[in-house]
């Protein structure tokens, strides 16, 4: 089992002048920390305009502070937005291999369509095409990863001629390849493209097997066809986390900046009528948070067991991997059991305390985390060795001088340097 920690960027009003550089700046300790702890994963979201629920526009900058002050914890994209009108395939390419350099070789490449009619609107993405465009770009980016030149591409949405786009990533033939999951489908989905699925719904342990065993089977299958050049068989789940010895701490320091998280993601994606710059959804969530499933009287039930959501009464309140090393230990196992590859935890959402979230990630990092870092199980030892097997027969050097699918450029295509007169 991995371990990572994720960052929207989130900053509920009121706002302070030097509100955002404090949130970054004590972000950035946190995961300066992590790295210290032994976490595995630091994953950064892209969002646009999403006020309060997330100010990280430009994660590509975040993580490259990130890389000069941590030397092992890998730096996860989560996720780039592909569609054309918010980034070109090649100006992708380039930042993620840039990144990568810089980095000494610790980059995840997560991609994803983004669906918020705040984004899309805002760039004029076409919603019914979005899907497609992100299949697309992401074949583009893997395959300007490792042609030298680019083939070039003609489609219904991207016109780009042959070029040598540079630099290359350290890591051959790239990068690993994610995308972002809020359904099973897309899940599956990400099996079929042979890339790691990033799930962002909360959803319980015994739920999670299910979707879990259909993703390995359809890895290992004839389903499979990947788009990129190096298969990323990887499942991750989401869930807060505030670890305290007394629980009823933990559910003090946490519980509110997790449904604070849960109710944001959901204004934005589901039930919000946003006026930018006017609206306060910290006020609407402290006002009507029960009504949308985050009841913090449900939350705060001391329980024998945690799990992604409580239900009391047919009540259901948002609490993960809230409570007493003992009680996140348990819900880990069960996860683990499940066969999810890393846990992404959710620390800084809400009015979450900095000083809170650093005690938070030192004891989980004494008393859970060692247990989880011993030799992994033999399925998954297994599962590592099919992967390999299938990267050996995919072999990079078979894509080189690959004429891409899309291409209609002839192989001796030239451009002068110096443009007509």
């Amino acid at each position: 089992m991995k371990f990572g920690i994720f960052y929207e960027l989130q900053l509920p009003k009121p706002w302070g002048v030097a509100s955002e550089h404090r949130l970054v700046k004590e972000s950035l300790d946190q995961i300066t920390l992590a790295d210290k702890l032994g976490f595995d994963y630091i994953w950064e979201v892209e969002h646009h305009f999403l006020e309060e629920y997330s100010h990280s526009s430009a994660p590509e900058v975040f993580l490259s502070a990130v890389s000069q002050i941590t030397s092992n914890i890998r730096l996860g994209h989560g996720i780039v937005q592909l569609p054309g009108e918010v980034n070109h395939p090649a100006r992708v390419a380039e930042r993620i291999a840039m990144l990568d350099l810089v980095s000494d070789g610790r980059v995840d490449f997560g991609t994803g369509e983004s669906s918020s009619e705040i984004e899309l609107g805002g760039f004029n993405v076409n919603r019914d095409a979005k899907r497609q465009q992100w299949e697309q770009s992401l074949q583009i980016i893997a395959d300007m990863f490792v042609q030298e030149p680019f083939s070039g591409v003609k489609t219904d949405f991207f016109s780009i001629p042959p070029r040598n786009v540079i630099p290359k990533p350290i890591q051959k033939p790239h990068p690993p390849l994610w995308v972002a999951c809020s359904r099973r489908e897309t899940i599956h989905l990400a099996a079929t493209k042979g890339i790691g699925a990033l799930s962002f719904a909360f959803v319980e342990p015994e739920q999670a097997k299910e979707f879990v065993d259909d993703y390995y089977e359809t890895i290992f299958s004839s389903n499979c066809k990947p788009i990129g050049k190096s298969i990323n068989a990887n499942v991750a789940c989401v869930l807060p986390l505030m670890c305290h010895e007394d629980e009823g701490e933990a559910i003090k320091r946490g519980i509110d900046g997790a449904h604070f998280f849960g109710y944001s993601l959901a204004y934005y994606y589901v039930f919000g009528s946003h006026r930018p710059g006017k609206s306060d959804i910290y006020a609407d969530f402290l006002k009507n948070r029960s009504k949308f499933g985050f009841d913090k009287d449900v939350a705060s039930m001391k329980v024998e067991r945690l799990g992604a959501n409580l239900v009391n009464n047919g009540l259901s309140s948002l609490r993960g991997a809230i409570g007493t090393p003992d009680q996140i230990r348990d819900l880990i196992k069960r996860y683990e059991t499940a066969g999810i590859d890393q846990l992404i935890f959710v620390s800084q959402c809400g009015n979450n305390q900095h000083d809170h979230i650093i005690e938070s990630l030192n004891l989980f990092a004494k008393e859970v985390m060692p247990e989880f870092k011993t030799d992994r199980r033999k399925e998954t030892e297994a599962r590592t060795q099919k992967v390999r097997l299938l990267n050996d027969s995919l072999n990079a050097n078979t894509f080189q001088n690959k004429e891409n699918e899309f291409s209609s450029y002839d192989s001796n295509y030239s451009v002068s340097a110096v443009p007509k007169a």
